[in-house]
């Protein structure tokens, strides 16, 4: 009988649990005004989750589930976004890595230019680039500069470390450049141009000044007087190494699947644990990316990276080739050029907010940072428009024809330039043409009787216009960036602009 009681009592009490797990509570002594404000529902109604439901505020296992599942994409997506720059910075390192370059010891230059074979964010192809990685994980480096160049130094996260040559401490003239990590305690010595860093590896690049039709001459003077070695050696460097990087097929770029999350993870094992805004270096301990211990996903974390990379790679997509930030255009209802580099500030800040999108927007685009790209001077340096659609917002077709009018006088006092850039890679446009774009100085290129330019845009050059013609492929995609080197006054006055794309039957 006690057996069969206790069973009837425990069926009972079960039951009762079922019913009411919380049981009801007579009025404390001591109580509070609550404000509904701080109360959660048994039952809530997310648009992204569905049904939440909670005992008396504690979440269920289903909801324990759903939510943390949602944080952990959340959180893997910021990763992606605020992450980019460092991913590409390790992209392009390892893609020179790769074919050759030593870091600290040789460099690669673009002697006969730059074509569709490399894949490269967003390059031009009138000027030869100088890539250089310097590392100072071991050390201090120095890079001694003999002839006049345009360049500047970025470090792990794609920021802003020293301008070199023309617009850096040389002013043109030559000089030692000092590259000093975040560890080294010894001594500097004197004759340098001292720069500090809180990153091992860095990017340096260069453009040769060179004049029209001297630009051999140019890389030769170049390459008998440029150096690059650790401080270390510095009584008996090595020597430096050069590589064409011309025609190589090789690629800089980063990871859009969830192999990106592998890539950022080298970054934060190598780099000092100093490097990084805590911030970003808690979204990626959030998702198991940890530095000193092994990055290996399990299969819930790996669902979760592919749908984060797959949300993330579409949003960048998004604000890279249709912002919503109508700030970023130069020309607000009226054309639909506007800036890669939006905001005047290389380190994409406003009244003390770091503008994310901006940043976003440059660095799954382009590659490079310092303030001369935002802040250039008439008559002096570059300035950038970007277009991925047709004067009606439409995305530009490589099947079809169009036509651009820059307007006379164009306000370049050296040279203007068009490329155009496959969408997938956001990389020079895989065509017949060797230049992916044509410039002023390009050979046939003429110019409309009132000194207006017409560029044709097309799969085949309308009969007479073969010189101003860029070349485009059917069944792709692909958006152009129009330069300006030696920008006028009415560029940035906006009293000059640049015709939208226009269809051309």
């Amino acid at each position: 009988m006690k057996t069969k009681h206790f069973i009837l009592t425990a069926a009972f009490l079960a039951g009762s649990i079922a019913v009411s797990p919380l049981q009801a509570q007579e009025s404390p002594t001591y109580k509070a005004k609550v404000p509904e404000v701080l109360l959660t529902p048994d039952k809530m109604e997310s648009s992204y989750l569905g049904e939440l439901r909670f005992q008396d505020g504690f979440p269920t296992k289903e909801t324990a589930s759903k939510v943390s599942n949602f944080v952990d994409i959340s959180r893997a997506v910021e990763l992606f976004i605020n992450g980019t720059p460092a991913a590409s910075m390790y992209g392009m390192l390892n893609g020179h890595v790769k074919i050759g370059l030593e870091p600290n010891h040789s460099v690669g230059i673009t002697e006969e230019l730059m074509n569709a074979r490399s894949l490269w964010l967003t390059p031009q192809t009138t000027t030869p680039y100088v890539h250089a990685e310097i590392d100072v994980k071991d050390g201090p480096v120095v890079l001694e500069i003999g002839t006049p160049v345009l360049g500047f130094v970025n470090d792990a996260f794609f920021r802003y470390v020293t301008d070199l040559g023309v617009v850096g401490a040389d002013k043109g003239k030559g000089g030692k450049y000092l590259l000093v990590g975040p560890d080294y305690e010894g001594e500097i010595p004197e004759g340098y141009f001292v720069s500090r860093t809180s990153t091992y590896r860095h990017w340096a690049l260069m453009r040769i000044a060179a004049k029209p039709g001297e630009t051999k001459e140019a890389i030769e003077a170049f390459k008998k007087t440029f150096k690059i070695y650790p401080l270390a050696d510095a009584n008996n460097p090595e020597p430096t190494g050069f590589i064409n990087l011309s025609n190589k097929q090789y690629n800089t770029i980063h990871a859009n699947d969830a192999s990106f999350y592998d890539e950022l993870n080298e970054v934060i094992q190598y780099e000092p644990a100093t490097a990084w805004d805590p911030e970003l270096v808690g979204q990626a301990g959030a998702i198991g990316i940890k530095k000193g211990q092994t990055f290996k996903p399990d299969d819930r974390m790996k669902k979760i990276l592919t749908e984060a990379s797959t949300i993330a790679n579409a949003y960048a997509r998004t604000v890279v080739f249709s912002p919503r930030n109508q700030e970023v255009y130069f020309y607000p209802g009226k054309r639909q050029w506007y800036s890669p580099l939006a905001g005047g500030s290389h380190e994409f800040l406003k009244n003390g907010e770091r503008v994310l999108d901006d940043r976003l927007i440059f660095y799954y685009y382009a590659t490079g940072s310092t303030p001369m790209m935002v802040k250039p001077m008439v008559g002096k340096g570059s300035v950038y428009a970007m277009t991925t659609t047709d004067g009606n917002g439409v995305p530009l077709n490589g099947a079809m024809t169009y036509k651009v009018t820059l307007p006379a006088p164009i306000p370049a006092k050296d040279f203007w330039s068009f490329m155009v850039y496959d969408n997938q890679t956001r990389s020079i446009l895989e065509t017949d043409q060797v230049t992916g774009g044509l410039d002023s100085n390009s050979k046939g290129v003429k110019l409309n009787d009132d000194g207006s330019a017409t560029v044709y845009f097309g799969p085949k050059a309308p009969e007479g216009q073969e010189g101003n013609w860029v070349q485009t492929m059917p069944g792709k995609g692909y958006n152009a960036i129009l330069r300006l080197y030696g920008p006028l006054e009415p560029w940035f006055e906006k009293t000059w602009m640049p015709g939208d794309f226009e269809s051309v039957k």
